[in-house]
Formats: C-alpha cells, structure tokens, sequence
C-alpha cells in the first residue's frame, strides 16, 4: 500500500480538525445547555419550594379561619338562642300584661264621667246631710219631704234618713 498524498493528509488533517473543533462547539454548547437546565431546575425547584411553602401558609390560614369562623358561628347560635329566650319571655310578659293594659284603658276611658261623679259626691259632702224637720212642717217651696220618686214602701216610713256621702277614692 502506498501512503496517502500530502495533501489529502492535510486534507484529512484539517478535516480532523474542524470535526474536533465542531465537537468542541458542540460540548460547549452542550456544558452551556446544561448549565441552563440545571440553573432552570434549580429556580424551578426553589420557586417549587416557596409555592409550596405559601400553600402550607395557605392552608394553616384557612384552617385559622374556619376556626375562627366556627367559634363565631357558635357565639352567634348561642347569642340567638338566648335573645329567642328573651323574647318567648317578653312575648309571655306581654301576654300576661295585656288584659291589666285593656283594663287601664277602659279606666282611663271612665275617668272624665268618673271624674264629674266624684265632684258631685264632694259638693254633696260639703253640704252636709239636711237639717231634720218635722213631717208636719213643709220645706220651703211647698215640697214635702218625702221623695217624689218613691215607692209605697218607702211612705210607710215616718221620715226620710239623712243622707251622708262619702267618698272612697
């Protein structure tokens, strides 16, 4: 065999060359594309990290506030069952105070006639009872003492009782 020409050693050489070259490019792009993909790995690891840590903080929040809330919700119900309390017990007051209330109405509604009848019965009290007289004597103006109104029964009896008023109010 015979060696091969000069130049397609050189040939042969610079093509060598440029494939080491061609590697070495590629192997530095590749270190530079594994650079990358380990540096994304590790932001997307750490950033992996801390949306997991604020999910936990998430989830302990909520659980605080379904706590919270759930106290509350109980403080409420109890608040309700003592005001539903307090108005049954109203409700039972007002009902026991309702006929004393149509009563006091039906006093005050009265109260003017009363109020008239009262002012009669304390003239008629200062004026006293009339003085006695005899059956026989007339009193001024021709009236006999017996009452005009009465009754058989009542002109049986010899004279008419003295009437004294009082009042109780």
């Amino acid at each position: 065999m015979s060696a091969p020409p000069a130049l397609q050693i050189r040939e042969a050489n610079a093509h060598l060359a440029a494939v080491h070259r061609r590697v070495a490019e590629l192997e530095a792009r590749l270190d530079a594309a594994e650079r990358t993909v380990r540096a994304q790995a590790e932001r997307l690891a750490r950033h992996d990290q801390q949306l997991r840590a604020a999910l936990d903080e998430l989830g302990r929040a909520k659980d605080c506030e379904i706590t919270a809330l759930q106290e509350q919700l109980l403080t409420s119900e109890a608040t309700v069952h003592s005001l539903q309390a307090a108005v049954r017990q109203r409700d039972e007051l007002i009902g026991q105070l309702q006929p004393r209330a149509e009563l006091l109405q039906d006093i005050c509604r009265r109260r003017p006639p009363l109020a008239g009848l009262l002012a009669v019965l304390a003239e008629a009290e200062r004026l006293g009872p009339l003085p006695t007289r005899h059956p026989s004597h007339p009193l001024p103006g021709g009236l006999s003492p017996r009452l005009a109104n009465s009754t058989g029964e009542e002109e049986d009896r010899d004279r008419l009782q003295p009437a004294v008023f009082g009042t109780t109010v």
